[in-house]
């Protein structure tokens, strides 16, 4: 699939890369994908825009729609009661398009916070770093959590803050993300 040039088959929502910002791609345009991770895809966007397409939205590229987004649609009951095991299986999800393993087991999230409202449903905080300061992909990857904790039953809104405190490094990953980048 990696260089896989396809022509966008409807208007599709998509998160710019680094910058993250929301984007409308058009009918028609050439989209070169470079890679599958979490369900998303990044690609290319008329040989000069990198964006990422969430699987809900893989039919624009001719793909099957994929997660919890593409199950759920606009269905999610906001109201539902949170289930934080299907948080963090979302944050699972979420990938540096640099690095093939999720945030989670890289260890870039410090804390998933749940405010319960009385009414039922609740917002998410969520404080997460990146491997480095200097990461341009911040404002993306905190964007693809936030989208994807949004489709979560229950979830009204969601903050996402990087910080840099403590500093991240390597023993912060699982044994399994280690394994997968060859440091064990």
């Amino acid at each position: 699939m990696p260089g896989e040039i396809v022509e966008l088959q409807r208007e599709c929502p998509a998160i710019m890369i680094p910058s993250g910002e929301p984007v409308i791609l058009e009918k028609g345009s050439e989209i070169d994908i470079r890679q599958e991770l979490g369900g998303s895809y990044t690609v290319i966007v008329n040989g000069s825009m990198m964006a990422k397409i969430q699987g809900k939205n893989a039919d624009a590229i001719g793909k099957e729609p994929t997660g919890l987004e593409a199950e759920l649609g606009d269905s999610a009951d906001p109201n539902a009661e949170i289930d934080e095991s299907l948080l963090w299986k979302q944050m699972k999800t979420c990938y540096d398009p640099e690095i093939p393993v999720n945030i989670v087991d890289l260890g870039l999230i410090y804390d998933c916070h749940v405010d319960r409202q009385e009414t039922g449903g609740g917002n998410i905080q969520v404080k997460m770093t990146l491997t480095a300061p200097g990461c341009g992909m911040g404002d993306s990857i905190a964007a693809d959590v936030q989208e994807k904790l949004k489709a979560v039953p229950g979830v009204r809104e969601v903050d996402v803050e990087l910080v840099w405190d403590p500093p991240w490094n390597q023993s912060m990953m699982t044994e399994a993300a280690k394994l997968q980048l060859g440091l064990m």
